[in-house]
């Protein structure tokens, strides 16, 4: 199928699917309209003879060439490892245990956070490890689903995407090398850090959400609820139909997760070629900037299972056809994230293979005639509408970064590290608020929290957290990428803005309370 240049009808099918979902709850729905509608354009603009079948036809072979079996099977075997656990009896150990030692809200938080920021390998798997570990305390403790969701998902790509060593720094260095503009792309991903100022501000603003309770808008209705015992939706609830085992201890949990790491750091230097016969990928970095990390998550998934095969049925815990029939279960948990995944991977290549989303925007940026004082801000909007628009952050640097580069060199050399920094930090910020965004689904697949509740409850911090990079980036262009002053305009307008609208957002909470008891 070639590629029809739709121009601005190219970005009609995620703006359907979004509204769709925000408005009617239905998820599914939304994004099969979604995908229909753009093959619906696609078939009218190509002159298909017929264009009923030429739409039904279009969007299931797309649908075929873009789904990731890889992480589909992930995905189901993880599934399958956090329900064998739960039956072991290894999360209610381990919600005895964290009872005792996590006792607040703020700890757990905390734990929580610190955990998804120590997982900054891959974001797929800091998204369902955080939320299968951490599941359990934040429960018990009456923290909302919500919120554990925003903070996986804030902790995920933000941490992988300033991390040198991570499955993200490979696919931006892969994308840096394209350009020929530097000697090292690696060195040229390191510069970016400090001022990704999406990444860093997300995880300052779940600090201090964390620690000082600083909710506001959708977030402190859902906190408001689980207080009162309303933790939120547990989708499927396959929890609550079998009892788990009152034999097991903490080590049923720890061990499997263990593994999981283990043998995912182990399959991604392997799939990347630390033990192959090219000397080149012999060393940690090369390995991993070589690996698919996709692969090397179904190797490590799949070793930790045996693991915990391994350790639950020769012990007695479970018993082969237990051990067995929870791994049905636990892939049954997983369908309604696979599905979700699977067409959004599809209205992801509807818009950029199909209708050349893509060209469209380069067609905004190069003809827009900007100054360069705005270049970095106006990358950050045109990567964060993107990312958005089409929920991938890889594919929105890929088709950015060698635009922004040679654009950056023409109008003002020294701003090219902001300029790639405003680039990479837009398509995070797409990334994590995004409906269709793969992180976005899984984190909320990992918390156990209705999709469209997550959406609509990070949205608000999201957006936040986004505006005050574009003040930051606003102040870098003026600036000549100065970081002191950007970065300390950005921080200091997030700060002001968070504490404002929790005040804003506990006044009404008064109100609506004095309004009930009245």
């Amino acid at each position: 199928m070639e590629a029809y240049y739709a121009g601005w009808l190219s970005i009609l099918p995620p703006v359907i699917a979004i509204v769709l979902a925000l408005t009617t709850k239905e998820v599914f729905f939304s994004l099969m309209l979604g995908v229909l509608s753009g093959t619906c354009i696609y078939a009218v603009g190509t002159g298909a003879e017929n264009i009923v079948m030429g739409t039904v036809e279009t969007a299931f072979e797309i649908m075929a060439k873009k789904v990731d079996f890889n992480i589909l099977v992930f995905c189901s075997l993880l599934g399958s490892l956090v329900y064998v656990v739960y039956l072991a009896g290894g999360s209610k150990a381990y919600g005895r245990w964290a009872a005792r030692k996590i006792t607040s809200k703020r700890s757990a938080l905390l734990s929580t956070s610190g955990l998804g920021m120590t997982i900054f390998i891959d974001d797929y798997f800091s998204c369902l490890t955080v939320g299968t570990v951490m599941s359990p305390v934040t429960d018990s403790l009456k923290i909302s689903r919500a919120k554990l969701a925003y903070i996986i998902d804030a902790t995920a790509a933000p941490i992988c995407i300033i991390a040198p060593i991570s499955s993200w720094a490979a696919a931006v260095g892969s994308s840096l090398a394209t350009t020929g503009a530097f000697t090292s792309d690696f060195s040229a991903f390191v510069s970016t850090i400090p001022y990704n100022f999406y990444a860093l501000l997300s995880l300052v603003m779940v600090f201090a959400v964390a620690c000082f309770n600083l909710d506001f808008g959708p977030m402190a209705r859902a906190e408001a609820r689980a207080a009162k015992g309303e933790l939120g939706d547990v989708g499927t609830q396959q929890e609550n139909r079998v009892e788990a085992s009152d034999k097991g201890t903490i080590a049923e949990m720890v061990i499997p997760i263990v593994a999981l790491v283990i043998f995912a750091v182990l399959s991604f230097l392997y799939n990347g070629g630390y033990w192959g016969d090219d000397p080149k990928y012999h060393s940690f970095t090369a390995a991993l900037g070589n690996c698919t990390a996709a692969k090397g998550l179904v190797w490590a998934s799949f070793g930790a299972l045996s693991v915990a095969f391994l350790q639950f049925v020769p012990r007695g815990l479970l018993s082969m056809k237990t051990f067995l029939d929870g791994c049905i279960e636990g892939m049954k948990a997983m369908l309604p994230a696979n599905v979700i995944l699977v067409l959004a991977w599809t209205i992801s290549g509807v818009c950029r293979d199909l209708l050349s989303t893509p060209a469209f925007v380069q067609h905004v940026v190069t003809d827009g005639g900007f100054a360069a004082s705005f270049l970095p801000a106006v990358i950050f909007l045109v990567a964060a509408f993107l990312s958005f628009s089409t929920g991938t952050a890889w594919g929105t640097f890929g088709i950015l970064i060698p635009i922004v580069v040679p654009v950056a060199q023409a109008l003002d050399p020294s701003i090219i590290t902001v300029a790639l920094s405003a680039t990479l930090a837009g398509s995070v910020f797409g990334d994590h608020s995004s409906p269709i965004s793969d992180t976005t689904i899984l984190s909320s697949a990992g918390a156990r929290c209705s999709h469209i509740e997550h959406v609509a409850t990070q949205l608000p911090y999201a957006t936040l957290v986004a505006i005050c990079c574009f003040v930051g980036y606003c102040v870098a262009g003026f600036t000549h990428g100065s970081f002191l002053p950007s970065f300390l305009s950005a921080f200091a307008c997030l700060i002001v803005a968070m504490i404002v609208l929790h005040r804003i957002s506990v006044r009404r909470q008064a109100r609506e309370a004095e309004a009930q008891a009245s």
